[in-house]
């Protein structure tokens, strides 16, 4: 019996980059263990491969954000799921793994407990979706906002590793507009973020949390 299953031609390995390929293209890439290290991104018959380390900032800036969300939701009583480096696919369209994402809310359908992405045409957006920029800013402020305005997430953040600033947009009908206050946290100001990361340059996580319990109980 003659074989006659073929095989996705891999598209040339282009890391931080936004290149073209075809959705299955894009999976021959993604889908391959040897690469599991890297993060990937589709959107537009355009995919992205970022293939280098985090360091240091990048992962502690990472953790003051998801303590700050999870503190403030934990006291205003809102319901949270926080998922690091998920990646969430829509099947033939869009793939994103953002270094954050949280579900806010009851009565959301979430993804199951597995090893798979988050197939998005079965369960539920994340509400809430952070990128921590140390070396990619200009991209997560451009064309990854627009693949999360077009995916229909309703908040995104975008951190300044460098600066501690935080960019955070509403996402509604297709377009995003820049908040001082989150919209899916009530409550929450976009200032108490940065302030907490700038904190973290010379105080310890303990000292930062205390902080914020002081802070969000006003």
């Amino acid at each position: 019996m003659v074989n006659t299953a073929t095989t996705v031609p891999k598209a040339e390995i282009v890391s931080d980059r936004w290149v073209k390929a075809t959705w299955d293209e894009f999976l021959a890439i993604a889908d391959d263990p040897k690469l599991e290290t890297g993060r990937f991104y589709y959107d537009n018959h355009k995919m992205r491969i970022e293939m280098s380390p985090v360091g240091p900032i990048h992962a502690h800036e990472n953790s003051i954000v998801s303590n700050v969300v999870r503190l403030f939701a934990t006291i205003r009583n809102i319901q949270i799921y926080e998922y690091t480096n998920c990646s969430f696919r829509k099947k033939g369209e869009s793939e994103c793994q953002p270094d954050i994402a949280f579900y806010l809310g009851a009565d959301l359908k979430l993804p199951p407990r597995n090893n798979a992405p988050v197939d998005l045409n079965k369960f539920d957006l994340p509400t809430l979706i952070v990128e921590i920029s140390s070396t990619t800013l200009q991209d997560d402020l451009g064309y990854k906002r627009l693949l999360y305005e077009r995916l229909g997430v309703r908040e995104y953040w975008v951190v300044n590793a460098q600066t501690s600033e935080v960019f955070a947009f509403t996402i509604a009908d297709g377009r995003s507009g820049i908040v001082a206050r989150s919209q899916v946290l009530e409550g929450l100001e976009v200032i108490t973020v940065q302030e907490a990361l700038k904190r973290s340059q010379t105080e310890d996580d303990g000292a930062i949390a205390r902080w914020l319990l002081q802070t969000f109980k006003i």
